[in-house]
């Protein structure tokens, strides 16, 4: 046997019947020769992790917008913290662990720059339905590799989509994992940083989250994880009471933070670049590199110039802008 298939055999043997094993998958849009190592999995994983989308991530916004501080959340260490927090989960319920962390890695790929008001930006100028979720699953599948994506399994293709409210739940219960730890991760870390920046007290949160969950952050990550590991049977869920809570929680922030005047007095200049670039783009589509010019061509320019502005990290996109906008020096000789 080789070191994949005793580890692919392993599975049967330690993880619950409930899990998605490896030597099961539904494949990939193209098939491949297996490889001699690593689970099906385990190569998405490597996939992703490995990819130029991914690393993007280090510079694209998660809440606050280029704040002043080493120390606030960008969209990689949210992926990271999001992966961390699945894993846990999916070990506790006996999940498979690589299927949940190859989900978890690639849930915000097509994340456009400056976080939700990017995206915001674009569902207004280029299609209402425009979506992260769909987005990074076209990262995987097309825009990756120059056209040939990263040919992922279909389980991760699909908990990628799934991960997000407003799409179907996952099929699998490791999608399921993601879905729950994406909010727990974004929650929690977004508390964190509106602390420190001044927006929130600990004192600030509902009194029956806090009695639900607990204080700080460790103990109420600990308590949404307790809620969702001790029921938790034939699907990945919390139990009535706690959900009511955590959905308590997630309006909470809403309000508080998500929509907070302070936090979000930024926004309003980073949609307006966002809409320059794209009607710019749209109207001059042999000014998108190569890549995105092909697109423009077999689909439209509007699909170029979404797929290419998404793809940026905060820095790149303004720093196009300015060099688009903003006049230069008359050298002197």
């Amino acid at each position: 046997m080789t070191i994949r298939e005793q580890q692919e055999a392993l599975e049967h043997e330690i993880l619950s019947p409930r899990a998605s094993f490896a030597d099961e998958t539904r494949g990939r849009e193209r098939p491949e020769e297996e490889c001699p190592m690593r689970t099906p999995f385990q190569r998405d994983r490597d996939r992703i992790l490995h990819c130029n989308a991914f690393r993007r991530l280090t510079h694209k916004t998660q809440v606050f917008l280029s704040p002043e501080g080493d120390h606030y959340r960008t969209r990689l260490t949210h992926t990271l913290e999001v992966s961390q927090i699945a894993r846990t989960l999916s070990r506790a319920l006996r999940l498979n662990e690589d299927l949940t962390e190859a989900i978890a890695l690639g849930h915000d790929l097509g994340h456009t720059p400056f976080g939700h008001a990017g995206e915001y930006a674009l569902q207004d100028v280029y299609d209402p339905n425009f979506h992260h979720a769909a987005q990074s699953v076209r990262v995987v599948t097309l825009l990756e590799r120059e056209g040939r994506g990263l040919n992922l399994t279909e389980e991760v293709r699909e908990g990628i989509l799934a991960h997000s409210d407003g799409q179907a739940w996952s099929r699998t219960q490791e999608g399921r994992v993601v879905r729950y730890a994406d909010k727990i991760a974004y929650m929690n870390h977004d508390i964190e940083d509106a602390i420190r920046g001044g927006l929130l007290t600990e004192e600030d949160l509902p009194w029956e989250v806090r009695l639900r969950f607990g204080s700080g952050k460790s103990r109420r990550i600990s308590g949404m994880l307790q809620a969702l590991i001790q029921h938790s049977g034939e699907t990945v869920q919390m139990d009535e009471e706690s959900e009511k809570h955590f959905l308590t929680l997630k309006r909470f922030l809403f309000e508080a933070v998500y929509k907070n005047p302070v936090a979000k007095s930024e926004e309003g200049k980073a949609k307006d670049i966002v809409r320059y670039l794209f009607a710019y783009y749209v109207a001059n589509p042999h000014k998108l590199p190569d890549f995105y010019r092909t697109i423009a061509e077999e689909e439209n320019p509007a699909r170029a110039a979404a797929d290419f502005i998404s793809g940026m990290s905060d820095r790149y996109c303004v720093d196009l802008y300015e060099d688009m906008v903003i006049p230069r020096s008359w050298p002197v000789l």
